[in-house]
């Protein structure tokens, strides 16, 4: 994208859609503040629900290690810990980790194109509404894959493209119109939200990301639609 709008360094953090990963952060260190409240105004309170169908989606167990990547203020990986399992929040904004702090689940500085886990160290990887935001989401594909156990699961939780073509109109205008206004009354840097709109526009529908996954090396893959598939759930499997 040729107009990033504000830079990391100006008071409006806003990356760009080549989704420089110092840009990618110093946004979201900037609305670490007030992002758990901003997420729920603007999803009208469906976020928790996304959240419970993610952990469904997972099913982890007790003894089992997750790993939760780009986890923000690790509000979803307290849920998956409410399992059992051994819950890790991932994320390379220093200020979403900090926010989360109460937190009482491990946390963990990193990049999801560069995991700094062994090969085959957990049984599972979920990330959610993080993909999108990853400069090559092909790599941290296989980067999720290589941290997997043979026989682990992968959930990416992500927005995608409604299936009713009038309600997909409708969502595309409060994207670019309705929720940017929103964002200026809750949010702690509302030009992270004009982002938002953008990148959430230009990601890849069902079918493409399903083949992404595949291309990166995870098996049976498929896709379950929430909210009329304004999210979508895709899940994987490493198979050796």
């Amino acid at each position: 994208m040729g107009d990033r709008g504000e830079t990391a360094h100006t008071s409006g953090v806003r990356a760009g859609l080549d989704k420089q990963p110092a840009e990618v952060a110093a946004m979201f260190d900037r609305v670490a503040r007030r992002y758990d409240l901003t997420n729920t105004v603007l999803s009208g309170g469906l976020d928790a629900g996304w959240r419970r169908a993610t952990r469904e989606a997972l099913d982890p167990r007790p003894g089992q290690v997750i790993l939760d990547v780009a986890a923000g203020t690790a509000v979803s990986t307290v849920e998956l810990a409410g399992t059992g399992a051994t819950a890790i929040a991932l994320d390379f904004s220093q200020g979403m980790l900090r926010a989360g702090a109460s937190r009482p689940v491990p946390k963990v500085a990193g990049d999801a194109m560069r995991l700094p886990l062994a090969d085959e160290s957990v049984d599972g990887v979920v990330i959610s509404f993080g993909l999108r935001n990853v400069a090559d989401p092909d790599a941290a594909l296989r980067e999720f894959r290589r941290v997997t156990r043979p026989g682990g699961t992968l959930v990416v939780c992500e927005f995608s493209s409604p299936t009713w073509s009038p309600f997909r109109t409708v969502y595309t205008e409060y994207l670019m119109q309705a929720l940017p206004r929103i964002a200026r009354a809750v949010s702690s840097n509302p030009e992270a939200y004009v982002y938002l709109a953008e990148s959430i526009r230009a990601w890849p529908d069902q079918p493409a990301l399903a083949a992404r996954l595949q291309g990166a090396g995870w098996s049976d893959v498929g896709w379950r639609n929430l909210t009329g598939g304004i999210v979508a759930l895709h899940r994987g499997y490493r198979r050796g």
